[in-house]
């Protein structure tokens, strides 16, 4: 049986390199700054999950957070620094996974950069809080699934596949490596 790829009538693949792959992740993480932070991926014990604010993420596909010291996820880094994020744009598109490496930070001058006022509800000293760290993720590699043309376009072509009786979606998907 053919796969729902080989029955594409036009390219739904595309691997992205470089500064088009640090584009992308920036645009797709962008619709969402949440994202499931995962720990422990290489330990071979269950993942550990959290939510995570995005604090900052640049061109590269780099991510910054802020967290606690004294936090599980800081724990987890120092034990094994290989991290997974998890991003969802919406209900239908915007998919990504990004594979890195994270390194934790007191630099106040950073901290101060990241700092969002809501953030006093975790951290009551502020930005000069004695528990508050930064988090970096430098992204090795990823994955993304997302639709060409929006998602109008996309539900216009589910539907004409599913009375026509062929795959017709507007998907696209692919590796990133930056």
């Amino acid at each position: 049986m053919d796969s729902i790829n080989q029955q594409q009538p036009e390219q739904n693949h595309k691997d992205l390199h470089g500064a088009e792959a640090g584009k992308k992740i920036k645009e797709l993480a962008g619709k969402n700054n949440t994202c499931f932070f995962c720990t422990g991926i290489t330990t071979g014990k269950p993942v550990t999950v959290r939510p995570m604010s995005v604090q900052k993420m640049d061109e590269q596909g780099n991510f910054w957070f802020l967290s606690a010291n004294d936090s599980d996820k800081n724990e987890d880094i120092k034990a094994d620094n290989n991290v997974q994020l998890l991003f969802q744009g919406s209900a239908h598109s915007d998919f990504l996974s990004v594979y890195g490496v994270a390194t934790v930070s007191t630099d106040k001058e950073l901290i101060k950069e990241l700092w969002e006022p809501i953030l006093k509800t975790w951290f009551t000293g502020g930005s000069d809080d004695a528990r508050i760290t930064a988090i970096k993720v430098e992204t090795k590699e990823g994955y993304y699934w997302d639709n060409k043309h929006g998602d109008a376009i996309a539900l216009v072509k589910m539907a004409a596949g599913a009375v026509l009786g062929k795959t017709l979606d507007d998907s696209i998907e692919g590796e990133l490596k930056v």
